[in-house]
């Protein structure tokens, strides 16, 4: 093999290696989006029930319990 194809042929393997990197970089990113997206509708969910909690403390009487 000549040097020229020596080069050549690390090149390739250096292509391929980028590509596969590459692809699973890809879906590691695609999962973290996925998980973002469950992360901001749960965090949603959870502002819609404090604030309807709030509302409802809101609206209870300020009363002692009769104990005191």
């Amino acid at each position: 093999m000549t040097e020229s194809d020596d080069r050549l042929v690390t090149i390739e393997m250096k292509l391929a290696y980028l590509e596969d990197f590459l692809g699973r970089l890809q879906e590691t990113v695609l999962q973290q989006n996925d998980d973002l997206d469950k992360i901001k509708n749960e965090n949603k969910a959870l502002r819609t029930k404090l604030t309807d909690l709030s509302d409802t403390m809101q609206d209870m009487p300020h009363v002692r319990p009769p104990h005191y």
